[in-house]
């Protein structure tokens, strides 16, 4: 910490620093320190000496925030970023901030995979006191391409993309907590199939969001428009004739949630272990090609050996979106068995009815977990819990060991609301008889988890 410079961007006049980089912490930041206070950096790897430029400070807040400008003394861990708008030091020495989304795509891929193994088990043992031993104990597994190949580069591996729209109708991206948009005129992380609609070449005027879906399967894509209020749609029909003919399109009404066919289909086809998927408009569905294999394999493994799923099991999955994990399920269970399957999202529910069909043994009903597993009381075998980002939360927990099941599969995209749950259990009387983690999210700071949870004796 050797110097205190100003340097100017844009409009603002914004404090440039020079720090050492200390310990990774959760959201893709690492932990410095200047003059006593905690400075969270991005764009930088532990043990480094790099000068920042602060992105949100002031003397009344409790830390500081920054951006990587310039690397003084680099980890042999650096790598050269695979993506401009992305890199930090190249993004403001033209003089604007790099856009969100790959903000570990200047680190190799092994250590990237260490670092979100050391944030785990940080959050594991701060928020749940679950600390694992012995030391490297956790891994974060890679996961390969859909050709089984590995996936050396990270990249390629998105099947949906959300784009935000510049104020000229170009294809744009938000820089990390800002409200700046940045045109982009390709997405490394995504699948040839959203790159080769090229998006970037379309005048949107009128629309405020883009959200594309591009099954790993092949199977049709969905371009779906956002309009921005009181847009015309003289101007959808303009944007329209634009996209290739055989690409989906249709809007979606951000008050309403309601998705209109403007041509082709309102959803994507999707496969997994076996079974095929309606998914609608902005529905919930894994973004990397190899993750509903994955994730189902890492549930059902889990579940089938410990005996607690089998032909006859009553089961339920909850937040289970179009039923990703409720027809394997369903097919392990057998006719003798049942499975609940609940979701709050009433498009997404319907999804999953169409689905499932023509599975006797499951049940599908629409609404908040905590209300229907009031409405439904049963002994379950085990329970499949997939909740959003912020977790299921202390009273969800509490209500699932009340129902006594043998075991419970909990599936998180985040370590820290994972933990907390994860405490919530342990404060019940069950702890974490088996864990793994997986890097579907390369080149950024997301992992995903699946635990297999217990009554401990």
């Amino acid at each position: 910490m050797t110097h205190d410079t100003r340097t100017h961007a844009h409009a603002d006049t914004r404090t440039e620093l020079t720090l050492d980089v200390g310990p990774v912490a959760h959201g893709g930041h690492c932990v410095a320190r200047h003059e006593g206070r905690v400075i969270f950096v991005r764009h930088g790897i532990p043990g480094e000496k790099v000068r920042v430029r602060l992105t949100d400070d002031g003397p009344a807040a409790k830390f500081w925030r920054a951006d990587v400008v310039e690397v003084l003394e680099p980890s042999p861990d650096r790598v050269p970023h695979f993506w401009d708008l992305a890199d930090s030091a190249r993004s403001w020495s033209h003089r604007h901030p790099p856009v969100g989304g790959a903000e570990l795509g200047h680190i190799s891929l092994a250590r990237q995979r260490s670092l979100k193994a050391e944030v785990l088990a940080e959050q594991l043992k701060r928020l749940a006191g679950v600390e694992l031993a012995p030391a490297g104990q956790l891994t974060v597994e890679a996961v390969g391409t859909a050709a089984g190949e590995p996936a050396a580069s990270g990249l390629g591996w998105r099947t949906r993309a959300g784009f935000a729209v510049t104020a000229a109708g170009k294809l744009g991206m938000h820089a990390h907590r800002s409200d700046a948009i940045l045109p982009v005129r390709d997405m490394p992380l995504a699948v040839d199939g959203i790159n080769a609609l090229r998006l970037w070449d379309i005048d949107l005027q009128g629309i405020d969001r883009v959200e594309v879906a591009a099954p790993a399967n092949g199977s049709r894509p969905l371009v779906l428009l956002v309009p921005a209020p009181g847009t015309r749609s003289k101007r959808l029909s303009g944007i329209l004739a634009q996209l290739p003919d055989d690409v989906s399109v249709a809007s979606l009404d951000p008050a309403t949630g309601e998705v209109l066919q403007l041509r082709g289909r309102t959803y994507v086809q999707e496969s997994a272990a076996g079974h095929e998927y309606r998914v609608t408009g902005d529905g919930f569905w894994q973004i990397h090609r190899d993750a509903p294999e994955t994730l189902v394999g890492a549930v059902t493994g889990f579940l089938h050996d410990g005996g607690y799923l089998a032909p006859g099991s009553v089961v339920a999955d909850l937040y289970a979106g179009a039923g990703l994990f409720t027809a394997p399920l369903a097919d392990a269970v057998g006719v003798t068995g049942s499975v609940l399957s609940v979701e709050g999202a009433p498009g997404t529910s319907r999804d999953a009815r169409k689905n499932l069909h023509d599975a006797a043994q499951v049940e599908i009903v629409q609404g908040r977990v905590e209300r229907v597993l009031r409405q439904k009381p049963r002994n379950f075998d085990a329970l499949i819990l997939d909740p959003p980002r912020a977790g299921a939360g202390k009273a969800v927990v509490k209500q699932l060991i009340d129902t006594g099941p043998r075991a419970v599969a909990y599936v998180s995209c985040d370590p820290a609301s994972f933990a907390r749950d994860l405490g919530y259990f342990r404060q019940g009387g069950w702890g974490l008889a088996g864990l793994r983690a997986f890097d579907l999210y390369p080149h950024t700071h997301h992992m995903e988890t699946v635990a297999l949870l217990t009554p401990q004796p």
